[in-house]
């Protein structure tokens, strides 16, 4: 008889700074009949699952893949309803394999996926195996590893192995199912808000970490080391890093492992290995290099990153680098869909004046701009992203816009994402292969796509909302105390 496993995707990073409440239509939601057409052949969590339930004849069931770009906290309707769809499913199961995030926040519910799995565990009771994968960026708790059997983070920073961690996840609820293993996960925290480089896999405690979870693995000693750097722009009282370790039922070796690795995380947690330029040194930079060079210099506003929950319409890089008389150059992407309307209402190829971006927090990034310019392009937003974390899904930005000033051609969009593929350009007729320098919205996910065609890449502080949460924002729910908010030493 074939087993019956429950999928599926509720996915949200929760930036409880940000002021907008993330509801219902910031979400793309894809019903039981939508998933296998947009989901089945693609490098995807769900793709991997579909193969998974072909390879073990297992009968699937999807009821809802829900995401949406990071915002602010999620209103208490739209997690019931999201919740409440994909339990639908969870009668007489066999077993579960959900693709969720690790740093949900709702309204009254500090820690959505960990309510979801208590909520899960309750219906099934404690003997269905239930395997999950996570963000590394989550905010892991006691109540995830408690309602789980397994937590698998990816280990990726820009994040290309969701795929092939939902394959891992795949492999063991088969076992588990079987009942060759009994996953059990423990979980270790430090009082520490941040660390880790930030979840950075390149090098440093991150990738050392990562890199001896695996050595575990290998060695038989644990079925899964999962290493989380946190997510900074939550509030809540279990921010911060954390290691789980799953184990073949209850073993103390697991919280051992789960100890002597946050021992390490705690001790390298002033490591960082980047050093944010100011706009003055980056546009410095950009202008000295204009036409000496057949690749362009990549410029990244970490402070006004939508895939952190920023606001995404923070004007003062653009500003600076109109003012700098930037040649040749790109600006991806301003979440601004008025703009878009006005340059819609002007049309392609005519010039006209927009009022573009700083609408939501002038103190977060600058006021709006006024610029008089001319519409290149204009899109419904409707592109395949190819690129190594698109994994061949269609994405949606809404009308877009592409909008010359100068030299500066500036790309506006009507749903806020950060700069993850290189379609988002080209599908508005900018090759960035040709520009001097391109300037993105993001912290570090626009690596996997630009390094490649990068002369080199560098990090600017906008002041935008990351720049203001992490000097001078107010944590009141953070468990206390906590580094580097209070003055702590752990010997």
């Amino acid at each position: 008889m074939a087993f019956k496993v429950l999928t599926g995707n509720f996915s949200h990073e929760t930036n409880t700074f940000n002021i907008v409440p993330t509801t219902l239509a910031h979400f793309r939601v894809l019903n039981a009949n939508e998933i296998p057409g947009a989901r089945r052949g693609t490098r995807t969590d769900l793709g991997a699952t579909f193969e998974a339930a072909d390879k073990y004849g297992w009968s699937l069931i999807h009821p809802v893949a829900a995401g949406a770009n990071p915002s602010g906290i999620i209103t208490r309707e739209t997690y019931e309803d999201l919740a409440g769809r994909l339990l639908e499913g969870a009668e007489g199961i066999d077993g579960a394999l959900l693709h969720l995030h690790g740093a949900m926040v709702a309204e009254g519910i500090e820690d959505g996926e960990g309510e979801l799995l208590r909520r899960l565990r309750a219906i099934v009771g404690p003997d269905v195996p239930v395997i999950v994968t996570l963000d590394l960026h989550g905010n892991i708790t006691q109540a995830m590893a408690d309602n789980a059997n397994a937590l698998l983070a990816v280990r990726t920073y820009p994040h290309i192995d969701h795929y092939e961690q939902a394959w891992r996840g795949a492999d063991l609820l088969e076992r588990a199912m079987r009942g060759e293993i009994r996953p059990v996960t423990v979980i270790a925290k430090r009082p520490m808000l941040k660390g880790l480089d930030g979840g950075r896999t390149q090098a440093g405690p991150m990738r050392e970490l990562i890199d001896r979870g695996i050595a575990l693995e290998e060695a038989g000693k644990a079925l899964v080391v999962s290493v989380c750097s946190g997510f900074t722009a939550a509030d809540i009282r279990d921010i911060g890093p954390s290691v789980t370790v799953t184990t073949d039922g209850a073993d103390p070796a697991g919280q051992a492992i789960a100890e002597e690795f946050m021992d390490y995380a705690w001790a390298t947690r002033e490591f960082t290995s980047v050093r944010h330029h100011t706009l003055a040194e980056a546009c410095a930079y950009a202008k000295a290099g204009e036409g000496k060079h057949d690749r362009p210099l990549v410029m990244a506003d970490v402070t006004d990153n939508p895939g952190s929950g920023h606001y995404g319409d923070a004007t003062n890089f653009l500003r600076a680098m109109i003012a700098a008389d930037l040649q040749n150059a790109a600006f991806y992407a301003m979440f601004d869909p008025e703009a878009v309307q006005q340059g819609i209402a002007i049309g392609v190829g005519n010039s006209g004046t927009i009022t573009l971006g700083g609408k939501h927090d002038a103190g977060a990034g600058g006021a709006p701009l006024v610029l008089t310019g001319r519409v290149v392009t204009l899109s419904d937003g409707k592109l395949r992203a190819f690129g190594p974390m698109g994994g061949g899904v269609w994405r949606n930005l809404g009308p877009s816009m592409l909008f010359r000033v100068g030299g500066i051609e500036i790309m506006a969009i009507t749903l806020n994402s950060q700069a993850t593929d290189l379609a988002q350009l080209t599908s508005l007729g900018c090759d960035p292969t040709r520009k001097d320098s391109i300037a993105v919205k993001s912290n570090h996910h626009f690596r996997a796509a630009f390094t490649p065609i990068a002369r080199e890449i560098i990090t600017v502080n906008g002041g935008g909302l990351g720049d203001k949460i992490l000097t001078g924002g107010t944590y009141l729910n953070a468990r206390r105390p906590i580094w580097p908010l209070d003055d702590l030493t752990r010997t």
